[in-house]
């Protein structure tokens, strides 16, 4: 990525095995930050596949407090164009199965989730885009899928009429994880085509579709960079403290290897 200097890798083991690869950890816009390939170096790990709970522990280790995710994403409505930027306010679950919670084992913890995305982080992704002269638009509801298929015509015809804007296979996770770990959040949504639903979606050739990711990753690479570059140090967000009141389960009784095993996470409630 341009401007990232100082590149280090960390390898990190968390109490839920490893993350996708090795983090890269560095300096950009003169702050330091965290990279950390989602599905893998050359891109070999399945959405189904990916271990969302090591990804986010792994970010925590680090100190991270902010996650700028970003994705390729279908547009469900036609005013988001390939090269736009969507960053949404809301997701809407279509996976099944996917493990999304750090807790269980002896400990409960119910999070507020009505608002998944940090409002003064997205807000922050939104200027840097406008400053970077992206098409950006801010809100609307991401619609995570299972995958590793794309949609038939019918489902994409069906998630149109809910009102979807986008499509993925990967971020409804991470903004859960990401919650019940305190981290700031917001998914950077790149639009690379119409999904299956657009009548002249046949006419759109592979070659089309990777001239879109390339101009898509150079303006990702930009907006993350002005973004890290106007970051506050203080956060004003309720991320923080998401924890505060979620915690249901007596403390007497919450097993120790489950107490260790989260330490990272909830120890600051347990002190």
């Amino acid at each position: 990525m341009p401007g990232f200097t100082e590149s280090d890798e960390a390898v990190i083991d968390t109490p839920f095995g490893k993350p996708s690869d090795n983090l890269h950890i560095g300096t950009l816009s003169g702050r330091r930050v965290a990279f950390l390939a989602r599905h893998g170096r050359g891109h070999r790990i399945a959405p189904g596949e990916l271990n969302f709970r090591a990804n986010i522990y792994a970010m925590k280790s680090l100190g991270v407090t902010r996650i700028l995710s970003l994705s390729a994403v279908g547009s469900l409505k036609e005013e988001h164009r390939p090269l736009d930027f969507v960053i949404p306010d809301q997701f809407f679950d279509r996976t099944r199965g996917r493990v999304s919670t750090f807790f269980g084992e002896g400990l409960v913890a119910h999070i507020s989730f009505a608002d998944p995305i940090c409002p003064q982080l997205a807000e922050l992704v939104r200027i840097a885009a406008t400053g970077e002269r992206v098409n950006v638009k801010k809100g609307g509801t991401y619609l995570c899928m299972e995958g590793p298929a794309f949609s038939t015509k019918a489902e994409s015809n069906v998630y149109r009429s809910w009102g979807m804007d986008v499509i993925g296979m990967t971020n409804l996770q991470e903004a859960k994880l990401a919650r019940e770990a305190e981290i700031c959040y917001v998914t950077v949504a790149m639009v690379t085509d119409y999904d299956c639903w657009h009548p002249d979606h046949d006419a759109v050739t592979v070659t089309d579709i990777i001239a879109t990711l390339t101009q898509n990753a150079a303006n990702a690479a930009k907006v993350v960079a002005a973004a890290v570059k106007q970051m506050p140090e203080d956060r004003e967000c309720k991320c923080g403290s998401a924890l505060a009141h979620a915690l249901i389960t007596d403390k007497t009784l919450v097993p120790e290897t489950t107490r260790r095993k989260l330490d990272l996470i909830v120890g600051k409630y347990f002190a």
